[in-house]
């Protein structure tokens, strides 16, 4: 079959909305779940505000004696009240409407910061000169165009500063490895390797390049090394499983009845697959296509992402610890000086940990044991009383008088929470493994390092002194196929006993 005709025909049979996934429509999977919701907020609180603040200028008037005027209908000359709430209303409904048809609402990554700011722009303006025609069809000479004025013009400086603020807090989280997008890459083609060159260029997109899956039968002009291609298409779902993969990207025409299984595949792991389609053979397509950069691609399976749930988790993050290190610095600054009167040795023990995506970082504790701990562990293996991969000794001869105290009322984890300032760590979520732990998992097992690790969990609370290992995947991995920021208060009250209760290890 052409590689044209292959095309086309997919294309076709993606416009069907009966044939893939009981007719979802693409676009509608694409925008993740709370996000859009949540910038229509930003945004209509952002021309309340404008408005009362343009109005308030030019009247000259108060917030107090505003509102009074604009509920007796005195504001501007006896226009009733519900007049001048349909135009701002109809001002926000319109932006709102093209911001949309922009996509401002989608993933922030895909577009660049300049043509982002020029749509920001775009969509107020018009939006604004609308509201201007508006005012003219119902006569409304007596409310100033300076007023419309300046409430577009501050909308405007609003939601371009946000999505500013937004973007180059976005990029420094991409320059320092946080929430990026890993992606495999199908093929090893021509098309295959611009697409990693794309990735791999722009900053702004927020992807990292993972590897190469080879096609059997498949040729490239290009010379791909050994480390490049991670795997085969057979093990295509076990390497994105490994990889911590959340995207596939298809470069490769294969079969149709290929891409059905792989979609639905997809959308029982939970990756998101898209196909690139063949740029040399030109562009004819019915279905939607969505730009990667430069590049085309056809979004066969999104998944839905709860970013208004995890935007919330991690302002509470930041809230909790902040006021945790600031409130708590007076016993933090007794600790440490009780642990180095204690025993020789440094006051702080920090350790590689394996966090979300299997990323490595440092994980911060009051150091509990004595200084050459590590050296001693062959000693002590003997008296492990956890089974699996787990590791730990009630009565181990190499914690201090100190150390037995601070495990257990849990004290000495409260560095960790400089982890979870930093974005290495939440105050909820399963506990940072080791790498010499995370080696021996299976492959099931590393569905715990899909989110942030934390301080707390649900197996601390739960099942802490339970030696099982299963135990201990069975309940990571219940919390992140159930996580809420309800399920993370109870984990939090319930934490709050267990240290009282002193139950810690």
């Amino acid at each position: 079959m052409a590689t044209s005709e292959f095309w086309q025909r997919l294309s076709a049979s993606l416009a069907s909305s009966h044939e893939w996934e009981g007719g979802m429509a693409v676009e509608n999977a694409r925008t993740p779940r709370g996000t859009t919701k949540l910038w229509m907020v930003l945004d209509l609180v952002s021309i309340v505000l404008a408005a009362v603040l343009a109005t308030m200028y030019k009247l000259r008037t108060g917030p107090v004696d505003g509102a009074r005027g604009l509920w007796r209908g005195t504001l501007f000359y006896h226009r009733p009240m519900w007049i001048l709430m349909a135009l701002l209303c109809g001002f926000a409904i319109t932006l709102m409407i093209t911001s949309k048809r922009l996509h401002l609402y989608t993933p922030t990554r895909l577009a660049s910061i300049l043509t982002e700011q020029r749509l920001s722009v775009q969509a107020c303006f018009t939006s604004g000169l609308l509201l201007t025609g508006a005012l003219y069809v119902i006569h409304a000479d007596d409310i100033p165009r300076s007023i419309v004025l300046i409430t577009v013009l501050l909308v405007t400086t609003a939601l371009s500063l946000r999505r500013l603020i937004y973007r180059i807090l976005l990029n420094h989280r991409y320059d320092r490895g946080l929430d990026t997008r890993n992606v495999l890459i199908v093929g090893t083609g021509p098309e295959a390797h611009a697409l990693r060159h794309h990735l791999e260029s722009i900053r702004h997109l927020g992807y990292t390049f993972k590897g190469f899956i080879d096609l059997p039968g498949s040729s490239s002009r290009f010379t791909t090394t050994s480390g490049d291609v991670v795997g085969t298409f057979d093990t295509l779902f076990q390497n994105a499983r490994k990889q911590f993969v959340d995207e596939i990207f298809f470069t490769t025409p294969c079969e149709r009845e290929i891409v059905q299984e792989v979609l639905d595949q997809a959308r029982i792991q939970g990756v998101d697959l898209r196909m690139v389609p063949d740029m040399y053979d030109g562009l004819a397509w019915n279905s939607p296509i969505e730009y990667i950069g430069q590049f085309p691609t056809i979004p066969l399976h999104c998944g839905q992402v709860p970013e208004f749930g995890l935007l919330l988790k991690r302002g509470m993050d930041i809230v909790l610890a902040s006021l945790t290190l600031l409130v708590l610095s007076p016993v933090l600054l007794a600790i440490a000086i009780a642990v180095k009167l204690d025993s020789h040795g440094p006051v702080f023990y920090s350790s590689e940990r394996i966090g979300k995506k299997g990323r490595v970082f440092r994980c911060i504790k009051f150091r509990t044991m004595v200084r050459d701990a590590e050296k001693r562990r062959a000693e002590v293996m003997h008296m492990n009383e956890r089974d699996g991969v787990l590791f730990k000794i009630t009565n181990d001869p190499r914690i201090t008088r100190l150390g037995r105290i601070l495990r257990k009322y849990s004290l000495d984890e409260l560095p960790q929470f400089i982890n979870v300032f930093r974005g290495d760590m939440s105050i909820v979520g399963p506990r940072p493994p080791l790498a010499s732990e995370v080696r021996e998992y299976k492959l099931s097992h590393l569905r715990r390092l899909d989110v942030m690790p934390g301080i707390t969990g649900l197996w601390q609370v739960q099942a802490r002194q339970d030696p099982s290992f299963d135990n201990y995947i069975s309940l990571d991995v219940t919390y992140v196929d159930n996580w809420s920021i309800w399920l993370d208060i109870q984990i939090l009250i319930r934490t709050i006993g267990v240290v009282i209760a002193g139950t810690g290890s």
